[in-house]
């Protein structure tokens, strides 16, 4: 359940991410499942119907890249390739599917297709159910993934050849803006306080008196 968070999943903290694949999902089908969603910031459905080639080449071995093809992205916008990070291959490595099966996540009733990104969501809510998290969807790993991104200064336009945005208006919705963001970009603008005669900076306060700090005046001559 999303609470209070205007139909957008929460971002979560690294020690929530810690927390819910370590205690909170029940195996390496759905830790490497998501821990996919959040390293490639990909939508659920990309993340579902990814095909086992698209992750391991012939030998079994995990590729540099992960591929999301045109054909699974929302609205067919384009195939974009994904670096997997050394975080994300540890998963990938100690997760390895089916023999034989050309999805990388089959379905668990459905042996000829893919699982259904609902299910994915099932799991998920009993996780965090389980774990007292509250606000989290699948939808979380994407947003989370493109806020630590901006957060770490990379520039929007890269982020969106990631995340598969042709429009920057769209990809800013996923941001969150956090309340000490805003102090600090508020903050900021004290680089342009005036110097105001014997005042000395606007804004420089003599931390005793919470007042503006005096200069001391000199005295007229008799």
């Amino acid at each position: 359940m999303k609470r209070n968070r205007h139909g957008k999943g929460k971002i979560l903290t690294q020690s929530e991410i810690q927390l819910l694949f370590t205690e909170g999902l029940p195996d390496t089908f759905y830790k490497c499942l998501f821990a996919i969603a959040l390293f490639s910031a990909a939508r659920i459905n990309e993340v579902c119907t990814l095909l086992t080639e698209d992750i391991y080449d012939g030998r079994g071995r995990v590729r540099t890249h992960l591929t999301i093809r045109k054909g699974n992205t929302k609205a067919q916008l384009g195939t974009r390739t994904i670096p997997i990070i050394p975080d994300l291959r540890a998963f990938l490595i100690a997760y390895y599917p089916d023999a034989g099966d050309p999805y990388l996540f089959p379905g668990r009733y459905d042996t000829h297709g893919h699982i259904n990104s609902d299910s994915a969501a099932r799991v998920l809510r009993k996780a965090c159910f389980k774990i007292g998290i509250e606000g989290v969807s699948t939808h979380s790993f994407r947003r989370t993934a493109l806020t630590q991104m901006s957060d770490a200064s990379i520039p929007l336009k890269v982020i969106s050849k990631l995340s598969g945005h042709h429009d920057l208006a769209q990809l800013s919705e996923y941001l969150e803006v956090r309340d000490e963001q805003i102090l600090g970009a508020a903050a900021s603008l004290s680089m342009l306080s005036p110097v105001v005669g014997d005042v000395g900076k606007v804004g420089e306060y003599d931390s005793s008196t919470q007042a503006p700090s005096q200069s001391p005046k000199t005295k007229k001559k008799m």
